[in-house]
Protein backbone atom coordinates (compact mmCIF):
# COMPACT_ATOMS: atom_id res chain seq x y z
CA UNK A 1 0.00 0.00 0.00
CA UNK A 2 1.44 3.36 -1.06
CA UNK A 3 1.71 6.10 1.51
CA UNK A 4 -0.64 9.08 1.10
CA UNK A 5 0.88 12.22 -0.31
CA UNK A 6 1.78 15.00 2.07
CA UNK A 7 0.28 18.35 1.18
CA UNK A 8 0.80 21.68 2.92
CA UNK A 9 -1.95 24.29 2.62
CA UNK A 10 -0.66 27.76 3.47
CA UNK A 11 -3.18 30.34 4.65
CA UNK A 12 -3.29 33.52 6.76
CA UNK A 13 -5.76 34.98 9.24
CA UNK A 14 -6.38 38.26 7.42
CA UNK A 15 -10.12 37.69 7.50
CA UNK A 16 -11.61 34.22 7.85
CA UNK A 17 -11.96 33.38 4.16
CA UNK A 18 -8.45 32.06 3.56
CA UNK A 19 -8.72 29.64 6.49
CA UNK A 20 -12.22 28.54 5.45
CA UNK A 21 -11.00 27.77 1.93
CA UNK A 22 -8.02 25.86 3.33
CA UNK A 23 -10.26 23.86 5.68
CA UNK A 24 -12.64 22.98 2.85
CA UNK A 25 -9.75 21.72 0.72
CA UNK A 26 -8.35 19.66 3.58
CA UNK A 27 -11.73 18.01 4.06
CA UNK A 28 -11.93 17.20 0.35
CA UNK A 29 -8.44 15.67 0.28
CA UNK A 30 -9.21 13.57 3.34
CA UNK A 31 -12.54 12.36 1.96
CA UNK A 32 -10.87 11.33 -1.28
CA UNK A 33 -8.21 9.46 0.66
CA UNK A 34 -5.54 11.04 -1.48
CA UNK A 35 -3.37 12.89 0.97
CA UNK A 36 -2.21 13.75 4.46
CA UNK A 37 -2.88 17.48 4.74
CA UNK A 38 -1.37 20.05 7.06
CA UNK A 39 -2.74 23.59 7.38
CA UNK A 40 -0.06 26.18 8.09
CA UNK A 41 -0.47 29.84 9.00
CA UNK A 42 3.08 30.54 7.87
CA UNK A 43 3.32 34.18 8.92
CA UNK A 44 1.96 33.39 12.39
CA UNK A 45 4.35 30.46 12.86
CA UNK A 46 7.42 32.22 11.50
CA UNK A 47 6.93 35.82 12.68
CA UNK A 48 4.27 35.91 15.42
CA UNK A 49 4.94 39.54 16.36
CA UNK A 50 4.92 40.75 12.76
CA UNK A 51 1.78 38.70 12.19
CA UNK A 52 -0.07 40.34 15.09
CA UNK A 53 1.10 43.83 14.12
CA UNK A 54 0.16 43.21 10.47
CA UNK A 55 -3.30 41.96 11.41
CA UNK A 56 -3.82 44.96 13.70
CA UNK A 57 -2.76 47.40 10.97
CA UNK A 58 -4.87 45.52 8.41
CA UNK A 59 -7.98 45.66 10.59
CA UNK A 60 -7.46 49.31 11.51
CA UNK A 61 -6.76 50.43 7.95
CA UNK A 62 -9.66 48.32 6.73
CA UNK A 63 -12.08 49.66 9.31
CA UNK A 64 -10.81 53.13 10.17
CA UNK A 65 -8.99 54.20 6.99
CA UNK A 66 -10.52 52.08 4.21
CA UNK A 67 -9.48 54.58 1.52
CA UNK A 68 -5.84 54.06 2.48
CA UNK A 69 -6.26 50.29 2.35
CA UNK A 70 -7.91 50.58 -1.06
CA UNK A 71 -5.11 52.81 -2.35
CA UNK A 72 -2.44 50.33 -1.26
CA UNK A 73 -4.37 47.44 -2.81
CA UNK A 74 -4.81 49.17 -6.17
CA UNK A 75 -1.26 50.55 -6.21
CA UNK A 76 0.26 47.08 -5.76
CA UNK A 77 -2.26 45.27 -7.94
CA UNK A 78 0.03 45.19 -10.98
CA UNK A 79 3.17 44.17 -9.06
CA UNK A 80 5.48 41.80 -10.94
CA UNK A 81 6.94 38.66 -9.36
CA UNK A 82 10.51 39.75 -10.10
CA UNK A 83 10.16 43.22 -8.57
CA UNK A 84 12.08 44.14 -5.41
CA UNK A 85 8.84 44.71 -3.51
CA UNK A 86 7.45 41.34 -4.56
CA UNK A 87 10.69 39.55 -3.66
CA UNK A 88 10.65 41.18 -0.22
CA UNK A 89 6.97 40.42 0.30
CA UNK A 90 7.46 36.76 -0.64
CA UNK A 91 10.48 36.27 1.64
CA UNK A 92 8.65 36.18 4.98
CA UNK A 93 8.59 32.74 6.52
CA UNK A 94 11.44 31.31 4.43
CA UNK A 95 13.35 29.75 7.34
CA UNK A 96 10.22 28.24 8.88
CA UNK A 97 9.01 26.80 5.58
CA UNK A 98 12.46 25.41 4.83
CA UNK A 99 12.56 23.61 8.19
CA UNK A 100 9.06 22.21 7.61
CA UNK A 101 9.97 20.99 4.13
CA UNK A 102 13.20 19.37 5.29
CA UNK A 103 11.42 17.66 8.19
CA UNK A 104 8.18 16.55 6.52
CA UNK A 105 9.07 16.47 2.80
CA UNK A 106 5.70 17.54 1.35
CA UNK A 107 4.73 16.45 -2.15
CA UNK A 108 2.94 19.73 -2.92
CA UNK A 109 2.08 23.12 -1.44
CA UNK A 110 -1.29 24.81 -1.93
CA UNK A 111 -1.88 28.51 -1.23
CA UNK A 112 -5.20 30.01 -0.20
CA UNK A 113 -3.31 33.20 0.69
CA UNK A 114 -0.63 34.67 -1.61
CA UNK A 115 2.41 34.24 0.60
CA UNK A 116 4.60 32.75 -2.12
CA UNK A 117 7.85 32.05 -0.33
CA UNK A 118 8.15 28.53 -1.77
CA UNK A 119 10.06 29.50 -4.96
CA UNK A 120 12.79 31.11 -2.83
CA UNK A 121 13.00 28.10 -0.51
CA UNK A 122 12.90 25.58 -3.37
CA UNK A 123 15.82 27.29 -5.11
CA UNK A 124 17.90 27.18 -1.95
CA UNK A 125 17.05 23.51 -1.42
CA UNK A 126 17.55 22.74 -5.14
CA UNK A 127 14.26 20.92 -4.96
CA UNK A 128 11.19 21.17 -7.19
CA UNK A 129 7.94 21.16 -5.21
CA UNK A 130 4.65 21.60 -7.11
CA UNK A 131 2.84 24.79 -6.10
CA UNK A 132 -0.91 25.39 -6.58
CA UNK A 133 -2.65 28.73 -6.03
CA UNK A 134 -6.34 28.88 -5.07
CA UNK A 135 -7.42 32.49 -5.57
CA UNK A 136 -10.09 33.39 -3.00
CA UNK A 137 -11.61 36.53 -4.57
CA UNK A 138 -13.49 37.52 -7.71
CA UNK A 139 -10.72 40.00 -8.42
CA UNK A 140 -7.17 39.19 -9.49
CA UNK A 141 -4.23 40.78 -7.68
CA UNK A 142 -0.83 40.13 -9.23
CA UNK A 143 0.46 39.06 -5.83
CA UNK A 144 -1.02 35.64 -6.68
CA UNK A 145 0.94 35.38 -9.93
CA UNK A 146 4.34 33.69 -10.17
CA UNK A 147 6.01 31.72 -12.99
CA UNK A 148 6.65 28.75 -10.66
CA UNK A 149 2.94 28.13 -10.00
CA UNK A 150 2.01 24.70 -11.37
CA UNK A 151 -1.70 25.53 -11.66
CA UNK A 152 -4.16 28.25 -10.66
CA UNK A 153 -7.73 27.68 -9.49
CA UNK A 154 -9.88 30.79 -9.84
CA UNK A 155 -13.45 31.91 -9.28
CA UNK A 156 -14.51 32.81 -12.82
CA UNK A 157 -13.77 32.46 -16.50
CA UNK A 158 -12.95 36.17 -16.54
CA UNK A 159 -10.06 35.71 -14.10
CA UNK A 160 -8.94 32.68 -16.08
CA UNK A 161 -8.80 34.86 -19.18
CA UNK A 162 -6.85 37.56 -17.33
CA UNK A 163 -4.20 35.05 -16.31
CA UNK A 164 -3.95 33.74 -19.85
CA UNK A 165 -3.48 37.29 -21.10
CA UNK A 166 -0.59 37.61 -18.63
CA UNK A 167 1.10 34.68 -20.35
CA UNK A 168 -0.08 31.73 -18.23
CA UNK A 169 -0.74 28.68 -20.41
CA UNK A 170 -4.48 27.84 -20.58
CA UNK A 171 -3.98 24.33 -19.19
CA UNK A 172 -2.45 25.87 -16.04
CA UNK A 173 -5.63 27.75 -15.09
CA UNK A 174 -8.99 26.27 -14.04
CA UNK A 175 -12.15 28.29 -13.49
CA UNK A 176 -13.06 26.02 -10.60
CA UNK A 177 -14.85 28.40 -8.28
CA UNK A 178 -13.74 29.20 -4.74
CA UNK A 179 -13.67 26.23 -2.32
CA UNK A 180 -16.37 26.44 0.32
CA UNK A 181 -17.58 24.14 3.04
CA UNK A 182 -20.08 21.44 2.04
CA UNK A 183 -23.77 22.15 2.55
CA UNK A 184 -24.27 25.32 0.52
CA UNK A 185 -26.19 23.98 -2.48
CA UNK A 186 -29.90 24.58 -2.18
CA UNK A 187 -30.97 21.36 -3.87
CA UNK A 188 -28.98 19.29 -1.36
CA UNK A 189 -30.27 20.91 1.82
CA UNK A 190 -33.33 20.01 3.84
CA UNK A 191 -35.28 22.89 5.36
CA UNK A 192 -34.41 23.84 8.89
CA UNK A 193 -36.55 21.88 11.28
CA UNK A 194 -36.86 24.98 13.40
CA UNK A 195 -38.15 27.08 10.51
CA UNK A 196 -41.57 25.50 10.73
CA UNK A 197 -41.97 26.74 14.24
CA UNK A 198 -42.02 30.32 12.96
CA UNK A 199 -45.33 29.63 11.30
CA UNK A 200 -44.69 32.44 8.82
CA UNK A 201 -43.56 30.74 5.62
CA UNK A 202 -45.52 33.34 3.66
CA UNK A 203 -43.03 35.99 4.73
CA UNK A 204 -39.66 36.36 3.04
CA UNK A 205 -36.60 35.94 5.23
CA UNK A 206 -33.77 38.42 4.71
CA UNK A 207 -30.39 37.24 5.99
CA UNK A 208 -28.16 40.07 7.23
CA UNK A 209 -24.47 39.37 7.88
CA UNK A 210 -22.84 42.65 9.00
CA UNK A 211 -19.07 43.03 9.18
CA UNK A 212 -16.98 44.77 11.81
CA UNK A 213 -16.63 47.96 9.77
CA UNK A 214 -20.40 48.27 9.24
CA UNK A 215 -22.08 51.28 10.83
CA UNK A 216 -24.18 49.52 13.51
CA UNK A 217 -26.87 52.23 13.64
CA UNK A 218 -27.38 51.98 9.88
CA UNK A 219 -27.57 48.18 9.96
CA UNK A 220 -30.13 48.37 12.79
CA UNK A 221 -32.17 50.87 10.76
CA UNK A 222 -32.03 48.53 7.76
CA UNK A 223 -33.32 45.63 9.86
CA UNK A 224 -36.21 47.63 11.32
CA UNK A 225 -37.27 48.96 7.94
CA UNK A 226 -37.07 45.59 6.24
CA UNK A 227 -39.68 44.23 8.66
CA UNK A 228 -41.95 47.26 8.12
CA UNK A 229 -41.50 48.17 4.48
CA UNK A 230 -41.02 44.65 3.07
CA UNK A 231 -43.06 42.71 5.65
CA UNK A 232 -40.04 40.42 5.98
CA UNK A 233 -38.46 38.32 8.67
CA UNK A 234 -34.87 39.38 9.33
CA UNK A 235 -32.10 37.15 10.67
CA UNK A 236 -28.93 38.94 11.77
CA UNK A 237 -25.85 36.70 12.02
CA UNK A 238 -22.92 38.26 13.91
CA UNK A 239 -20.51 35.32 13.79
CA UNK A 240 -18.01 35.22 16.62
CA UNK A 241 -18.21 38.96 17.25
CA UNK A 242 -19.84 38.96 20.68
CA UNK A 243 -19.79 42.76 20.98
CA UNK A 244 -21.72 43.07 17.73
CA UNK A 245 -24.19 40.41 18.84
CA UNK A 246 -24.82 42.18 22.14
CA UNK A 247 -25.35 45.51 20.37
CA UNK A 248 -27.92 44.19 17.91
CA UNK A 249 -29.62 42.05 20.55
CA UNK A 250 -30.11 45.15 22.72
CA UNK A 251 -30.93 47.58 19.92
CA UNK A 252 -33.36 45.31 18.08
CA UNK A 253 -34.99 43.77 21.16
CA UNK A 254 -38.74 43.89 20.78
CA UNK A 255 -38.70 44.49 17.00
CA UNK A 256 -41.17 41.91 15.60
CA UNK A 257 -39.67 39.52 13.07
CA UNK A 258 -36.00 40.17 13.89
CA UNK A 259 -33.76 37.38 15.19
CA UNK A 260 -30.16 38.03 16.24
CA UNK A 261 -27.72 35.12 16.23
CA UNK A 262 -24.01 34.70 16.96
CA UNK A 263 -21.92 32.02 15.30
CA UNK A 264 -24.03 29.60 13.25
CA UNK A 265 -22.50 26.22 12.49
CA UNK A 266 -25.02 25.26 9.81
CA UNK A 267 -24.98 28.56 7.95
CA UNK A 268 -25.71 26.69 4.71
CA UNK A 269 -29.11 25.64 6.00
CA UNK A 270 -29.84 29.21 7.09
CA UNK A 271 -28.92 30.51 3.64
CA UNK A 272 -31.09 27.86 1.99
CA UNK A 273 -34.10 29.14 3.92
CA UNK A 274 -33.50 32.81 3.10
CA UNK A 275 -34.86 34.91 0.26
CA UNK A 276 -31.80 37.16 -0.12
CA UNK A 277 -28.71 38.25 1.74
CA UNK A 278 -27.30 41.61 2.84
CA UNK A 279 -23.59 41.14 3.48
CA UNK A 280 -20.03 42.23 2.87
CA UNK A 281 -18.40 41.13 -0.40
CA UNK A 282 -15.76 38.72 0.88
CA UNK A 283 -14.89 36.02 -1.64
CA UNK A 284 -16.00 33.10 0.54
CA UNK A 285 -19.29 34.66 1.68
CA UNK A 286 -20.16 35.57 -1.91
CA UNK A 287 -19.36 32.05 -3.08
CA UNK A 288 -21.57 30.59 -0.35
CA UNK A 289 -24.41 32.93 -1.35
CA UNK A 290 -24.03 32.00 -5.02
CA UNK A 291 -24.04 28.30 -4.14
CA UNK A 292 -27.24 28.86 -2.13
CA UNK A 293 -28.83 30.82 -5.01
CA UNK A 294 -29.28 33.88 -2.83
CA UNK A 295 -29.70 37.30 -4.47
CA UNK A 296 -26.96 39.46 -2.97
CA UNK A 297 -27.16 43.02 -1.65
CA UNK A 298 -23.89 44.70 -0.75
CA UNK A 299 -23.96 47.77 1.45
CA UNK A 300 -21.13 50.28 1.09
CA UNK A 301 -18.26 47.86 0.31
CA UNK A 302 -14.84 49.10 1.36
CA UNK A 303 -12.16 49.86 -1.26
CA UNK A 304 -9.87 47.04 -2.28
CA UNK A 305 -10.68 43.49 -3.21
CA UNK A 306 -14.13 43.59 -1.61
CA UNK A 307 -15.29 46.61 -3.60
CA UNK A 308 -13.89 44.98 -6.74
CA UNK A 309 -15.72 41.76 -5.85
CA UNK A 310 -18.91 43.78 -5.47
CA UNK A 311 -18.49 45.64 -8.75
CA UNK A 312 -17.82 42.38 -10.59
CA UNK A 313 -20.89 40.57 -9.26
CA UNK A 314 -23.06 43.62 -9.91
CA UNK A 315 -21.79 43.77 -13.49
CA UNK A 316 -22.93 40.17 -13.93
CA UNK A 317 -26.37 40.86 -12.46
CA UNK A 318 -25.93 38.64 -9.40
CA UNK A 319 -25.63 41.44 -6.82
CA UNK A 320 -26.75 44.99 -6.13
CA UNK A 321 -24.30 47.48 -4.61
CA UNK A 322 -25.99 50.09 -2.41
CA UNK A 323 -24.53 53.29 -0.97
CA UNK A 324 -27.43 54.37 1.27
CA UNK A 325 -30.04 52.82 3.52
CA UNK A 326 -32.87 53.99 1.28
CA UNK A 327 -31.21 52.58 -1.84
CA UNK A 328 -30.78 49.21 -0.13
CA UNK A 329 -34.37 49.12 1.11
CA UNK A 330 -35.63 49.99 -2.35
CA UNK A 331 -33.52 47.30 -4.02
CA UNK A 332 -34.57 44.57 -1.57
CA UNK A 333 -38.21 45.65 -1.80
CA UNK A 334 -38.07 45.45 -5.60
CA UNK A 335 -36.66 41.93 -5.46
CA UNK A 336 -39.25 40.67 -2.95
CA UNK A 337 -42.18 42.22 -4.81
CA UNK A 338 -41.16 41.41 -8.38
CA UNK A 339 -40.93 37.76 -9.49
CA UNK A 340 -39.34 38.92 -12.76
CA UNK A 341 -36.58 40.75 -10.92
CA UNK A 342 -35.91 37.70 -8.78
CA UNK A 343 -35.75 35.39 -11.80
CA UNK A 344 -33.36 37.79 -13.50
CA UNK A 345 -30.95 37.69 -10.56
CA UNK A 346 -31.26 33.93 -10.17
CA UNK A 347 -30.28 33.39 -13.80
CA UNK A 348 -27.18 35.53 -13.25
CA UNK A 349 -26.33 33.63 -10.07
CA UNK A 350 -26.72 30.24 -11.74
CA UNK A 351 -24.36 31.35 -14.52
CA UNK A 352 -21.66 32.17 -11.95
CA UNK A 353 -21.94 29.50 -9.29
CA UNK A 354 -19.61 26.49 -9.35
CA UNK A 355 -20.67 23.25 -7.73
CA UNK A 356 -18.31 21.23 -5.57
CA UNK A 357 -15.30 23.49 -6.18
CA UNK A 358 -13.36 22.13 -3.21
CA UNK A 359 -13.74 18.48 -4.24
CA UNK A 360 -12.94 19.29 -7.86
CA UNK A 361 -9.78 21.23 -6.94
CA UNK A 362 -8.52 18.47 -4.62
CA UNK A 363 -9.18 15.85 -7.30
CA UNK A 364 -7.45 17.90 -9.99
CA UNK A 365 -4.40 18.57 -7.83
CA UNK A 366 -4.07 14.85 -7.17
CA UNK A 367 -4.30 14.13 -10.87
CA UNK A 368 -1.78 16.84 -11.70
CA UNK A 369 0.63 15.25 -9.23
CA UNK A 370 0.06 11.86 -10.88
CA UNK A 371 0.97 13.38 -14.25
CA UNK A 372 4.14 14.92 -12.81
CA UNK A 373 5.16 11.63 -11.22
CA UNK A 374 4.57 9.77 -14.48
CA UNK A 375 6.62 12.37 -16.34
CA UNK A 376 9.61 11.95 -14.02
CA UNK A 377 9.51 8.15 -14.27
CA UNK A 378 9.12 7.96 -18.05
CA UNK A 379 10.81 9.50 -21.02
CA UNK A 380 7.47 9.73 -22.81
CA UNK A 381 5.67 13.05 -22.92
CA UNK A 382 2.92 13.19 -20.25
CA UNK A 383 -0.69 13.52 -21.26
CA UNK A 384 -1.99 16.98 -20.46
CA UNK A 385 -5.39 17.00 -18.80
CA UNK A 386 -7.54 20.05 -19.12
CA UNK A 387 -10.35 21.39 -17.00
CA UNK A 388 -13.85 20.72 -18.18
CA UNK A 389 -17.05 22.01 -16.57
CA UNK A 390 -19.15 18.95 -17.49
CA UNK A 391 -16.84 16.20 -16.30
CA UNK A 392 -14.53 18.40 -14.22
CA UNK A 393 -11.45 16.72 -15.81
CA UNK A 394 -10.87 15.53 -19.30
CA UNK A 395 -7.88 14.00 -21.05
Amino acid sequence: MTEPRKIFILYARFGEGHLQAASALRQSFVQQGEAEVKLIDLLAESHPVINEVSRFVYNKSYNVLPQVYGWVYETTKSMKPDSLFSSWLHSFGALTLRRLIERERPDAIVHTFPMLVLPLVARKLRKKIPMFNVVTDFDLHRRWVHPDVSKYYVATEDIRQQLCELGVEPHRVAASGIPIRPGFFRESIQSLSSAGSLGEFQKPNVLVMPCVNSAPTEIAAICRNLTRRCNALVTVVCGRNQMMQRYFSDTLRGVPGVTVLGYVEQIGELMANSSCIVTKPGGLTLSEALASELPIFLYRPVPGQERNNAIYLESKGAAVVCSSVQQLLGAVSELLQSPNRREEMLRAIQALRKKDASDAIALDISRQLNIMEEATSSTAMPTIRYWDESSRIRT
